[in-house]
């Protein structure tokens, strides 16, 4: 006959003593339950969550993930020698025989295409910006552009991988994970990482969970995707039947249940699934009241556009986001979908910078009038960048453009960044990084950094060996730190 009991005593004979007794972990698991921050599953050379490895300028990051890797020659790089050189071939001499994709390696030419868009320079900082994005050129003096981004990746899921995990191969903890394991959390009723997705159009590359998986890193630092509508986390709300005090008192048991089975078996997971449990019990109360936005005032939503009255969008989502760190979420993803423009992109690039740009810029001013961008690091950025040669036919008022990781841009604004600057230089042509480049191990060491955190020093254990963000490579990039 099947017996409980037998069976969690068999799983506990197969562990080794040295399993049992080595790191006191019962004591830590009942400690995430009654304070998650304090939770760390580290080694010597490791600090606690909630104490890092020395002063923070950055509380809190808001990442505006641009995915399908927008063109920064139409928005923020500009080359006046495509102009003169429009629809000529690339010379060879420049492209030095780099990996292309398969979408362009057997073009015959690779004809240049300037922006058909104009540039003019903005601010106290004179920064070369598109009229594409009037709203982030009123902000330029208040942002940090990185122009010599680069990557190996070539092609989106691997790039956009490779940005939030540090690796091209899925498995790996996402970004906002490795923050929530290394510094906890700040507010026990909302987790510390969160995730909020936006499309600028339909049939753009996919997203996946793996970009806010907490890898092998333990299941509490998971990334919690808060959706639009009545429902905003699934499985959240109580089922038909059962209300909240027979929530709470089916907690407690369950409780009760997990430590018995957790003094034999020794697993932390069993204590992390409780942890997470009990988050979503509170969350029933803070998830409703931080994302209910019907209190702001009017001249808030004309701040982010009309878009941000409708649940879902990016302007609703920066909106999101302030209030979300306005409660102490450490780390707020948003990813935006529908840069990928392989073709038509002078039409497609004005319906999407038209639905970011007056919300981004407004996220700045918003977060600088209520004091929080002196403590806040807000991102903005995609995969990689776009080539200067056209995907296929090229005419003044329709090209395309392929990928490009050889360089791009990135800007970064708020706590610890330099105001008014721009970092590194490409060629004239746009395609290769003449000044200073930045490595994405580079610019994840460098968030690190500003949040507290040796890159070197925040590692998990794991099939052993012991990784990290940056795996085995990354440099703080200090010119940029104010």
């Amino acid at each position: 006959m099947y017996n409980l009991e037998d069976e969690i005593h068999d799983q506990f004979s197969r562990r080794t003593f040295l399993g049992k007794s080595s790191a006191g972990l019962g004591a830590l698991a009942l400690a995430s339950l009654l304070n998650p921050s304090r939770l760390f599953a580290a080694s010597g050379e490791n600090k606690a969550p909630g104490n890092p490895h020395f002063s923070p300028k950055v509380k809190r990051v808001i990442y505006l993930f641009q995915s399908g890797a927008p063109s920064q020659l139409e928005l923020f790089d500009y080359k006046p020698k495509l102009e003169t050189m429009w629809g000529q071939d690339l010379p060879e001499s420049v492209r030095k025989g780099q990996r292309l994709t398969g979408m362009t390696a057997g073009q015959s030419r690779f004809p240049l295409a300037a922006s058909k868009f104009r540039f003019a320079q903005h601010g106290r900082s004179r920064m070369w910006v598109s009229e594409l994005l009037p709203y982030t050129s009123k902000i330029v003096d208040d942002l940090c552009f990185i122009r010599s981004m680069h990557t190996e990746a070539i092609n989106h899921d691997p790039a956009v991988t490779f940005f939030q995990t540090g690796s091209q191969q899925a498995g790996r903890p996402s970004f906002g994970s490795w923050i929530s394991y290394g510094l906890g959390s700040d507010n026990q009723n909302l987790p510390a990482f969160v995730v909020l997705l936006s499309k600028g159009r339909n049939g753009d590359q996919p997203l996946y969970a793996k970009l806010w998986s907490n890898g092998f890193l333990p299941s509490v630092h998971q990334g919690v995707v808060f959706r639009s509508g009545p429902d905003p986390v699934y499985y959240l709300n109580n089922p038909p039947g059962i209300d909240r005090t027979s929530r709470r008192r089916m907690l407690d048991y369950l409780g009760k249940l997990h430590q018995e089975q957790y003094k034999h078996v020794l697993d932390p997971e069993i204590n992390n699934r409780m942890a997470q449990y009990e988050m979503a019990y509170r969350m029933q109360t803070s998830v409703p009241e931080t994302l209910d936005i019907s209190k702001e005032p009017d001249y808030i939503f004309d701040m982010y556009g009309p878009d941000s009255r409708k649940p879902g969008t990016f302007a609703a989502n920066c909106l999101l986001a302030r209030k979300l760190i306005e409660k102490d979420v450490k780390f707020v993803q948003l990813y935006h979908q529908g840069w990928d423009q392989h073709g038509n992109l002078p039409n497609d690039i004005q319906i999407q910078t038209k639905s970011v740009d007056q919300p981004s810029a407004a996220l700045i001013m918003d977060l600088k009038q209520r004091g929080l961008l002196d403590d806040t690091l807000v991102i903005w950025g995609g995969e990689f960048g776009r080539t200067n040669y056209s995907q296929g036919k090229l005419a003044k008022d329709n090209y395309g453009r392929d990928h490009h990781p050889r360089c791009f841009t990135i800007w970064m604004a708020g706590a610890g960044i330099r105001k008014g600057m721009i970092y590194g230089e490409t060629d004239e042509f746009g395609y290769n990084i003449a000044r200073d480049p930045v490595h994405v191990h580079d610019f994840q060491a460098t968030i690190l950094h500003l949040m507290g955190v040796d890159h070197e020093k925040l590692t998990f254990k794991h099939q052993g060996r012991r990784y990290r963000l940056t795996d085995v490579a990354g440099k703080v990039v200090k010119p940029v730190l104010a």
